[in-house]
C-alpha cells in the first residue's frame, strides 16, 4: 500500500478541493483507482489530505492532480466538474506540468463582479495571444470560449483606454435554415444573427451600460457587409462565426484595420454553413496568413470546452464520424481508381 499526504493551509481550501459532497474526489478516486481522505490537524498547520493505494503511480498521479487543484483553489478558483475533469486529463497526459501557467491573471471582471480568466492552458494562449499580437486567428470548437474571452479582452481595452471603441460583427448567414422574411426595421433582421455578441456584452457591462455604450457608438455591433470602404482606427474588432465568411469577405475585413486598433477572428471550420460549394474565408485565411509576424494563429482543442461535458464528448465523436466518413471515401476513390487501371474489369 502506498500512501501520499498532501498538506493544506486552511479548511476552506480543503473542502474546495472535496467539492460538494466529496464529489471531486470521488472523481480522482475512480480515475486513479485510490482511496482520498483528509484529517483537520492544528489551526496553524492546516488540513492534511491523505491518498492511498495499491499502484504507487497512480498515487503520484491523483496527488500531482491534488496539489494544481489546491493551487486553484488558492486562487479563489470554484472548482467546477470541467475543471477537475481537466487537470485530470492534462495529469494522465503526462502534461501536468503545463497547468503552472494558470495564475490569478484576470482578465475583465462582469457586471456581477465576478472575475473573468483563463480556465484552460488553450485559453491561457489564447489571451496572451490577444495581449502580444495586433491580428489573432482563434479557431476551434463550440464551448472554448473563443467569443467571450475576444469580448472580455475588448471590454478590458476599453476601460483601460487602450482605444476609444469596440466594434464586434459577424456574416448574417443562417444556420442551415431559410428563416423567409423576418419583420421590423434593418437592426430587427440583423439583431438574431448578432445576439451571442449582445450577450456577451451584456454579461460584461449590463444592458444599460451597454445600450449607453451604443448610443454614444463607442461599442458598435453591425454585419460583416457593413464594414466595407470603413478604416478602423483606435478600434478593438472582433469577428465571429469567421467561418461563414466568404476569402473575399475576410480579406475585406483584415485590410479595415487602422492605426492602434486590434483584430480578433473567431470561428469553428467544422460548422460552416456556407452554401455548398463555398470555400470558407477563415480556413483560406489560416493558410494565407500564417507565419507573418504580429499574426497569430491559435487553435483550441475540446480539452479546452469549458460548457457541459457531453460537449467534448460529441464533438470527439463528430470528429471521428468525419474520419470514417473520409476513409471510406479515400477507399472508394482509390478502389475505382484501380479498376479503370485494370481496363474496367474489377479486381
Amino acid at each position: 500500500m502506498t500512501e501520499k499526504i498532501i498538506t493544506t493551509k486552511s479548511s476552506d481550501i480543503t473542502s474546495t478541493i472535496f467539492g460538494s459532497y466529496d464529489s471531486n474526489v470521488r472523481m480522482l478516486e475512480d480515475t486513479f483507482s485510490v482511496k482520498i481522505f483528509n484529517r483537520s490537524s492544528d489551526i496553524d498547520l492546516g488540513d492534511t489530505i491523505h491518498v492511498t493505494g495499491e499502484n504507487s503511480s497512480m498515487v503520484d498521479k491523483a496527488a500531482e492532480a491534488i496539489e494544481y487543484m489546491k493551487k486553484m483553489a488558492a486562487l479563489n478558483e470554484n472548482l467546477s466538474e470541467q475543471s477537475v475533469n481537466y487537470v485530470i486529463d492534462m495529469v494522465n497526459e503526462g502534461k501536468g506540468s503545463e497547468l503552472e501557467a494558470l495564475d490569478d491573471d484576470c482578465v475583465c471582471v462582469t457586471v456581477k463582479g465576478k472575475p473573468i480568466k483563463a480556465k484552460t492552458i488553450g485559453q491561457k494562449k489564447y489571451v496572451d495571444a490577444i495581449k502580444n499580437n495586433t491580428i489573432v486567428l482563434g479557431i476551434g470548437p463550440a464551448g472554448t470560449g473563443k467569443t467571450f474571452l475576444a469580448v472580455a479582452m475588448a471590454v478590458k481595452a476599453l476601460r483601460e483606454k487602450e482605444v476609444s471603441r469596440i466594434i464586434l460583427t459577424r456574416p448574417a448567414v443562417e444556420a442551415g435554415e431559410r428563416l423567409g422574411f423576418l419583420p421590423g426595421d434593418l437592426q430587427s433582421k440583423i439583431d438574431p444573427y448578432l445576439r451571442p455578441l449582445y450577450d456577451a456584452l451584456y454579461e460584461m457591462l449590463g444592458a444599460e451600460n451597454c445600450a449607453r455604450h451604443m448610443e454614444r457608438l463607442t461599442i458598435e455591433i453591425a454585419p460583416l457587409a457593413y464594414m466595407r470602404g470603413r478604416t478602423l482606427d483606435d478600434s478593438f474588432i472582433i469577428l465571429d462565426e469567421a467561418q461563414n465568411t466568404t476569402p473575399e469577405q475576410m480579406k475585406m475585413f483584415l485590410t479595415r484595420l487602422g492605426y492602434n486598433s486590434k483584430a480578433v477572428v473567431t470561428g469553428d471550420l467544422t460548422q460552416t454553413d456556407l452554401p455548398f460549394g463555398k470555400k470558407s474565408g477563415l480556413a483560406a485565411a489560416e493558410k494565407i496568413l500564417d507565419g507573418i509576424e504580429d499574426i497569430k494563429i491559435h487553435k483550441f482543442t475540446e480539452k479546452d470546452v469549458v460548457r457541459h461535458k457531453l460537449v467534448q464528448k460529441i464533438i470527439l465523436a463528430y470528429e471521428k464520424y468525419e474520419r470514417e466518413k473520409i476513409r471510406e471515401r479515400d477507399f472508394k476513390s482509390d478502389a475505382k481508381f484501380k479498376i479503370k487501371k485494370m481496363g474496367g474489369k474489377k479486381i
